[in-house]
């Protein structure tokens, strides 16, 4: 099997498991409740539509991941009443950003509500959104939120970014889980999900390319998978990909692991024996990581396995941009 063949096949059997298990990500009546645990609830929704809106960038019309992501991202808008949810949510909670951060998914693939946007811009303009405590690279992510929702940034993505355990260039050495989580959503940030790999600073672009397949391997040693999925995404984010041999050595063992039914779990056992839980909580992140870095990195390589310098589905990222129907 060819490496483009293998992802692919990690990647479709991934959204089949998503499709089949749907019914995790839906709203109940308790979606607004405040005493909700927004991580059981808006938050898996809100990823599910990241991903699929990025599947859908990355991938030809009428290819079965690109069905199977147009289909779930419909079910998505649903479980937002399209997109009127929003409004109630963000009214009681004003100054949380985490509405926003889901919307905006949604809002790059052309589905907007124009009752949230004038409301949330309201918002946006305040001094109390513009002081947000958060971290730097969560900062990050609302700023292209913002962007991506038709709002001016409320501050400078290069401050930001300097500010972050990546942008400060540490020592590779102290990458860890927590590091790497970090990081990898920068890099998300930066690239609009992988959308304009050029974003990233060409000295940031070198040190991640220079450390990469060590991080990548240590993941993959100690079967970290999501985060290993979201390392093979930023590798298919880079302006210059890496070594064929190491996203290969990757997707190797991701194939391995992937159940087969189509769900990834969150971490495998590893050398001491973990517990591996095999529920929707654990494993919906991982699969969805499996399906976006799939996308991702077909884009970029070739039928024959040829690296391609630039991200791919320009064409499709303009319909979706657009508002066409994804």
């Amino acid at each position: 099997m060819t490496p483009p063949a293998e992802t692919r096949g990690v990647a479709e059997a991934a959204l089949q498991w998503v499709s089949e298990q749907r019914i995790g990500f839906a709203l109940d009546e308790h979606a607004l409740d405040a005493a909700t645990d927004v991580n059981r609830t808006w938050k898996p929704l809100g990823e599910l539509a990241q991903v699929c809106v990025c599947v859908c960038r990355h991938t030809p019309p009428g290819t079965s991941l690109h069905r199977a992501a147009s289909d779930l991202l419909a079910f998505a808008w649903e479980q937002t009443r399209d997109g009127a949810l929003f409004v109630d949510l963000q009214r009681l909670e004003p100054w949380a950003s985490y509405p926003l951060e889901i919307y905006a998914a949604f809002a790059s693939a052309g589905l907007r509500h124009h009752g949230y946007e004038r409301f949330v811009s309201t918002i946006a303009r305040t001094r109390g959104w513009r002081l947000l405590e958060l971290l730097p690279n969560r900062r990050l992510g609302v700023l292209n939120s913002e962007r991506r929702s038709g709002l001016p940034p409320h501050a400078e993505p290069a401050e930001e970014l300097a500010r972050t355990w990546l942008g400060g260039l540490p020592e590779p050495w102290t990458f860890e889980r927590g590091a790497g989580y970090t990081l990898t959503h920068v890099v998300f940030h930066l690239t609009d999900w992988g959308r304009a790999v050029d974003r990233v600073p060409p000295h940031v672009a070198s040190y991640v390319e220079t450390w990469l397949p060590p991080w990548l391997d240590t993941c993959l040693e100690d079967e970290q998978w999501d985060l290993s999925c979201e390392l093979l995404a930023i590798a298919a984010s880079l302006p210059r990909p890496p070594d064929p041999a190491v996203v290969e050595a990757g997707w190797a063992a991701v194939a391995g692991a992937q159940e087969e039914h189509g769900a990834l779990p969150e971490m495998g056992p590893g050398r001491h024996g973990r517990p591996v839980p095999r529920d929707f909580l654990h494993c919906y992140h991982s699969t969805l990581m499996a399906a976006y870095a799939g996308a991702l990195t077909l884009a970029r390589v070739g039928p024959d396995g040829a690296r391609h310098a630039g991200p791919g589905g320009a064409r499709e990222a303009a319909s979706v941009e657009q508002g066409a129907a994804p």
